[in-house]
């Protein structure tokens, strides 16, 4: 804007600029990648973590939004994690933030998997919508939400979302949402089945879930090492 103005002849500077779009409430028109927002007449229900030690799978699952972006226009990305395993169970793509899109992931992971005791999500309106918790109580599982702007209840899937990103969608920008799936559903695949963690004693989620030992792992072995 500033080398435009000038261009036309105005002696502006920057700082003159941004002070004057900031008074005139002047932005750039792009889609904001705020995917948690509470919707006021839902209900919140409360958060049943505390103290609680998660460790085994099927135990606690979670959910989240990120928003993805392409070479033209963007779409939002749900996904179901198993908390202890950090296995990623279901996802789905949508171009809008109705609730339709998350209650899906959940409906296939539950038919998938087994029953969590429990599912924790942040408050956003698509978790707490009637829809998403009538699947959820109907099954008979304890609804567990995270306060609000408690970002570190749901650290795990944070970090998917980081690897995701920078691993998968920022290298490829795709240009399409048949080839966003595909690629998706490539990188996913690896980090269940491929990828191993630190935090799981170096195996990948999907090992972590069934309770795999170790590739190559033998129990006598171990022992004459030991020993």
């Amino acid at each position: 804007m500033m080398r435009h103005l000038r261009r036309e002849g105005y002696r502006v500077g920057r700082k003159r600029i941004r002070r004057l779009m900031r008074l005139m409430n002047l932005t750039a028109i792009y889609p904001k990648a705020h995917t948690s927002r509470p919707h006021p007449q839902h209900r919140v229900y409360p958060y049943l973590l505390r103290g609680v030690q998660i460790d085994r799978p099927g135990q606690v699952w979670t959910a989240d939004i990120s928003y993805i972006p392409m070479q033209r226009g963007f779409f939002y990305l749900v996904a179901i994690m198993d908390w202890a395993s950090r296995k990623v169970l279901s996802w789905r793509l949508s171009n809008t933030l109705e609730a339709d899109f998350c209650i899906e992931a959940l409906k296939e992971a539950l038919e998938r998997y087994s029953t969590p005791d429990i599912f924790n999500t942040d408050q956003g309106s698509q978790f707490t919508s009637d829809g998403f918790t009538t699947v959820l109580q109907a099954a008979g599982i304890h609804i567990s939400m995270d306060g609000k702007g408690s970002w570190r209840d749901n650290v795990m899937i944070e970090r998917l979302w980081r690897s995701l990103k920078y691993e998968c969608v920022y290298l490829h920008a795709f240009a399409g949402g048949s080839e966003l799936r595909q690629g998706l559903k490539q990188w996913i695949d690896y980090y269940n089945n491929k990828r191993p963690h630190s935090s799981l004693d170096s195996r990948t989620p999907d090992e972590a879930y069934w309770q795999l030992p170790l590739p190559g792992y033998s129990r006598d072995r171990e022992l004459a090492l030991a020993a």
